[in-house]
């Protein structure tokens, strides 16, 4: 039987590669969504206001874009879920 070695390094690579990678600009986005949601909530009596939600996303994505060098498509992407997580965390705050 053939001897086989272990690459430590493979591994790691190996699992650092399957990692799901953040899109780019999420993280300043939700922060600007977060800022933003004062001037208009993202939940309104514990239902989610799509319009507003879009419409925060709408505001954050050319800041994306910008910063990130991204195309529209991208900065959308990485908006709408910002404003979806912070839509989200206003709903369960609510709740409770």
């Amino acid at each position: 039987m053939p001897h086989r070695t272990v690459s430590w390094t493979r591994i790691d690579r190996a699992g650092r590669d399957s990692r799901p990678a953040i899109p780019a600009g999420l993280l300043s986005a939700r922060a600007f969504i977060q800022l933003g949601a004062s001037k208009r909530p993202l939940v309104v009596t514990k239902q989610y206001d799509r319009a507003a939600i879009m419409a925060a996303a709408c505001r954050a994505a050319p800041g994306i874009m910008e910063r990130c060098g991204v195309s529209r498509r991208v900065a959308m992407s990485s908006a709408l879920k910002a404003a979806w997580q912070v839509a989200k965390a206003a709903h369960r705050a609510a709740a409770h």
